[in-house]
């Protein structure tokens, strides 16, 4: 871990990342891919010292407001969350400005800015997104190992529903020959139903490897599940795209049960909602 003093923080997605690297050790992690450019060890955590300072700076200049996004390429509640408080004084900037936050992450520890997410959800809009990749708590240690428990984002899920806070699922990804199965995906369907969530991102049943993570995602799975990688091999040589063979009859039913129970489930329109900023508080008044 070490500290700068970031230069720039908000993209032309209106995203933040208030740390580069992650610690969860997820094996799939695109985040990996040698085109992002890291030049240290991936859980060596670059941590933007600056970066609530940075944020206000920039939101205090802005005239029209939006949903302000982090988590896209390192998880905002880390264990180091806990010792900087970066996550929560950036909250605490978009609560005072009037912006929205929409917030991605593996861990029950935004459990811990409820309140913040609360306030800005009565003030403006914020969302909670959640990823879930499987069912099973014990394939969870193999494939997120040191991220929360399936069981304990279930119930973080359910807590902010029960504060009236949104929250958006990715099933992203959904590894061939690992979490490809009816039963995966018809358990995670039913907890995301149980918990209220208000839409489903789901790219397909699959998932992307390049340079870089695909090392990575390589090696996990010979310590793990011997002989996959040679099906892997085998099934998708160097493909970007690794999409299950089971596709076409899992996003069926995935489709289906989304629909029947109100759950946003085209991409495009969960990504409209994320962005989307409540109208009547979108301009700052003038007096």
């Amino acid at each position: 871990m070490y500290c700068v003093e970031a230069k720039s923080l908000l993209s032309k997605w209106n995203s933040i990342n208030v740390y580069r690297g992650c610690t969860h050790g997820c094996i799939y992690c695109d985040s990996r891919s040698k085109c992002y450019g890291f030049t240290h060890e991936f859980e060596d955590i670059e941590v933007k010292r600056n970066a609530p300072e940075l944020l206000e700076r920039i939101l205090r200049l802005k005239r029209k407001k939006f949903m302000v996004s982090t988590g896209s390429m390192s998880d905002p509640y880390m264990p180091l969350e806990e010792e900087f408080n970066l996550t929560r004084q950036c909250l605490e900037v978009i609560k005072k400005y009037g912006f929205g936050a929409a917030v991605l992450t593996k861990s029950n520890r935004i459990l811990r800015d409820l309140d913040l997410l609360e306030s800005i959800n009565e003030q403006s809009k914020a969302v909670v997104q959640m990823t879930l990749t499987t069912c099973n708590d014990g394939l969870c240690r193999i494939l997120e190992p040191n991220a929360a428990r399936v069981a304990e984002r279930i119930e973080t899920l359910k807590t902010v529903h029960r504060h009236g806070i949104p929250a958006v699922v990715w099933f992203s990804p959904v590894l061939p020959f690992i979490e490809d199965t009816g039963e995966n995906i018809t358990e995670l369907l039913e907890y995301c139903i149980d918990a209220g969530v208000k839409g489903i991102i789901c790219f397909g049943m699959g998932m992307t490897l390049r340079e870089g993570n695909r090392e990575y995602y390589y090696a996990a799975l010979d310590r793990h599940f011997p002989g996959l990688r040679e099906k892997y091999e085998k099934t998708y040589g160097l493909s970007y795209h690794v999409v299950s063979s089971r596709n076409r009859e899992l996003m069926e039913l995935f489709h289906s049960r989304c629909e029947k129970y109100g759950i946003i489930h085209d991409v495009g329109q969960c990504f409209a909602y994320l962005q989307e900023f409540p109208e009547k508080y979108g301009q700052l008044s003038l007096f």
